[in-house]
């Protein structure tokens, strides 16, 4: 599946009704969600059940009449979807809290499916037929969405960001660029001093985007709490002060983007640590860092390349890493202040450069175990499941 994103250009009037087709769904899922709330425990309904509700909504309220009936059932299938994951929660026993589904406050999109919307010849202009009154949308960008059938495209999507409104095509395509062998293999450790380092000793330096914007964004978050509540002033206030954020997220996410994509094309194996973010969060300390440097969205546009390129991307267990010798295999401990990796046999390594070393060796060797019918995928290194095939194919335009 591939997505291809265009911003929207349109009459204030319009954006208006984009934005109550929005509130619906938020409507009509926040009532697909209290209807399983209220139900028994002995007379839950699955899916297919909570599929049908919306049929019930749209003869009781206008509102939801009006939107298009399968706009209305993907917003149920959102509900669903909320359910499902608490459920999966549940049966893996998850410690802490199981992500119990809750109702929601600020929905910014709307999703039809293969119906309430007609693109145009040209493949520029997008006209929703819904009883909204969104009406002829102008599409800006620079995709070629002409060169896919109309019958491809599954779901159309609008939504809101903090600079406009934008619509997302899913695709039922491949995106494949199958890339001839290089022979390279290269092992990555992520950090905070450096981007990357990998086990050729080379150092990406760390753009730490959030940082450099830290005093303007401080500075546009203090304005708007001097404006007065529910002015036009305070909305513009906190307009200014979402698309600083915006920003930032757009170049962290073209920043990974760019490097992994540089990575996989000159590499046949990419090893990398499969690190749980989310528990290293919880260190206040350098919780900030740590989003900042954003470490799982450079693995997601890994996996992605390497899936779309033929490559092999391998997640590796963190542990010991850099506390184990390259050249020997000794246990060298060391804090994290101690940037140095000095060995008794002689090896002496920048740390991270050690520990990047020691990520290719292990990704070889749970490689050469599991990876039997030499797939391209994402295999997960010491784990039950021999191959974690990755699925991401969200790839976003520059913007």
């Amino acid at each position: 599946m591939l997505v291809i994103e265009y911003k929207i250009q349109a009459k204030p009037k319009q954006y208006q009704a984009i934005e109550e087709a929005i509130k619906t769904t938020q409507f009509v899922r926040n009532k697909c969600l209290r209807y399983w709330m209220d139900t028994s425990k002995e007379d839950k309904i699955n899916g297919f059940a909570l599929n049908k509700y919306p049929t019930t909504l749209r003869n009781e309220f206008k509102l939801v009449a009006d939107l298009n009936s399968m706009a209305v059932q993907a917003a149920a299938e959102r509900a669903w979807l909320s359910i499902q994951r608490f459920f999966e929660s549940c049966k893996k026993k998850v410690v802490g809290k199981k992500g119990y589904p809750r109702f929601q406050k600020d929905n910014r999109s709307v999703e039809y499916k293969t119906s309430g919307w007609k693109l145009h010849n040209t493949k520029r202009i997008i006209t929703i037929t819904d009883k909204k009154g969104i009406g002829e949308l102008k599409l800006l960008g620079k995709w070629d969405i002409q060169t896919y059938k109309v019958k491809s495209i599954k779901r159309v999507r609008l939504f809101r960001r903090a600079d406009g409104y934008y619509c997302q095509f899913a695709i039922n395509v491949e995106s494949s660029d199958i890339q001839p062998l290089t022979g390279n293999q290269i092992g990555l450790d992520v950090g905070l001093e450096s981007f990357y380092t990998d086990s050729n000793g080379h150092q990406e330096p760390n753009p730490r985007f959030f940082r450099k914007a830290e005093k303007s964004v401080k500075h546009a978050q203090r304005l708007i709490y001097k404006k007065v509540k529910g002015s036009t002033s305070r909305k513009t206030a906190r307009s200014r002060y979402a698309r600083k954020h915006l920003r930032i997220s757009r170049q962290r996410n073209e920043h990974a983007k760019r490097l992994a994509r540089n990575l996989n094309k000159s590499n046949d194996l990419v090893a990398y640590e499969n690190l749980q973010v989310r528990n290293l969060l919880k260190n206040h300390c350098l919780a900030k860092s740590i989003s900042d440097v954003s470490w799982s969205i450079f693995r997601h546009w890994i996996e992605y390349f390497a899936s779309k390129f033929g490559r092999q991307a391998v997640a590796v267990a963190p542990q010991y890493t850099s506390q184990q010798c390259s050249n020997c295999g000794v246990i060298v401990k060391k804090s994290l202040s101690t940037r140095t990796h000095i060995c008794s046999c002689g090896c002496s390594l920048h740390r991270d450069e050690n520990a990047a070393i020691n990520i290719l060796a292990k990704a070889r060797m749970g490689h050469i175990q599991s990876n039997a019918n030499g797939l391209a995928t994402s295999t997960l290194s010491g784990e039950n499941l021999i191959e974690q095939v990755a699925r991401m194919k969200l790839e976003s335009p520059s913007l």
